[in-house]
């Protein structure tokens, strides 16, 4: 009855011994499980934090990229941003190489996007000041062009007006011929109208009063060309324009600025054409007067 008795107490301790060690299994299992779950949404976790760095390092590259298209007048701040924009492209390089479940050097590389970040942010403050002030500069210059443009164009008008004023003042000294006849004459000096009898030209002008003109001895010069457009060639040349022309006729008068009457003659040694024939007179550099005459048959 006692074997019995302990026989069945011995089988009632392996029986509540392996049930003690189903449910040690059980809860281990359960643990083991449990901290699987929690590894897998952990590694899931840091694999949405590496993708979510990833973007905010790429987003970061895309604004340097955007600075660096900018015109910065700054040499040493354009090889700063160069400098940072190298070093956002590295650490991006080494997040693409690290794994999701390196929590350190995730936190590492989350460190060292927030400090690239301020470190841009000073520039960015740097550049948006360098481009006020450029900006400022220029509206300077374009205002400065304008006003220099302005006084150009005020000098400009000033010398036209002094120009068209030194003109007028020139053309109100110059000597003026209003009339000029001529009369044709035979060998013994008398009028005549018979081509065949012409032996000189007679010219009888008058020079207009002009109070504004220098008085004094005058050098007048008289140009006269025949129907063929030939001129009658005198004994010398006068300046005219910057250079010397020949001249038909040269004689001298005395000026006073009243109304002057004058005749000068022209001798005929070739045949005598019919036509028109057309009378310059020149003094002092100046065309003073041009007129047409016509000798009939």
């Amino acid at each position: 009855m006692t074997d019995k008795k302990k026989h069945s107490s011995g089988r009632t301790l392996v029986v509540l011994l392996i049930i003690f060690l189903l449910a040690v299994i059980g809860g281990l299992t359960y643990l083991f499980l449990t901290q699987r779950q929690q590894m897998t949404e952990l590694v899931e976790q840091m694999e949405i934090e590496k993708e979510e760095l990833q973007e905010e390092y790429e987003d970061l590259a895309i604004q340097f990229d955007g600075y660096q298209s900018l015109d910065i007048r700054n040499d040493s701040l354009q090889d700063l941003l160069s400098r940072e924009q190298q070093r956002v492209q590295d650490l991006l390089e080494e997040l693409r190489q690290t794994k999701a479940s390196n929590a350190r050097k995730i936190a590492e590389l989350k460190k060292e996007l927030a400090t690239v970040r301020t470190v841009m942010q000073d520039y960015v403050r740097q550049i948006d000041s360098l481009n006020a002030t450029n900006a400022r500069l220029t509206e300077e210059n374009i205002l400065v062009r304008q006003e220099n443009a302005q006084v150009k164009e005020q000098n400009s008008q000033l010398t036209s007006a002094n120009a068209q004023l030194t003109e007028t003042v020139t053309r109100a000294a110059m000597l003026e011929v209003t009339t000029c006849q001529m009369t044709p004459l035979n060998k013994r000096d008398h009028k005549t109208k018979i081509v065949s009898q012409i032996r000189k030209l007679q010219f009888d002008y008058t020079i207009a009063r002009n109070i504004t003109c220098t008085p004094g001895i005058k050098d007048l010069y008289v140009r006269i060309t025949d129907p063929n457009g030939e001129l009658f060639v005198g004994d010398g040349l006068f300046p005219f324009e910057n250079t010397d022309i020949p001249y038909s006729i040269a004689t001298q008068i005395e000026y006073s600025g009243e109304p002057y009457s004058g005749t000068v003659y022209q001798t005929m040694n070739t045949e005598v054409l019919h036509g028109y024939y057309t009378i310059d007179f020149f003094c002092e550099n100046n065309l003073i007067g041009s007129f047409p005459f016509q000798i009939r048959k």
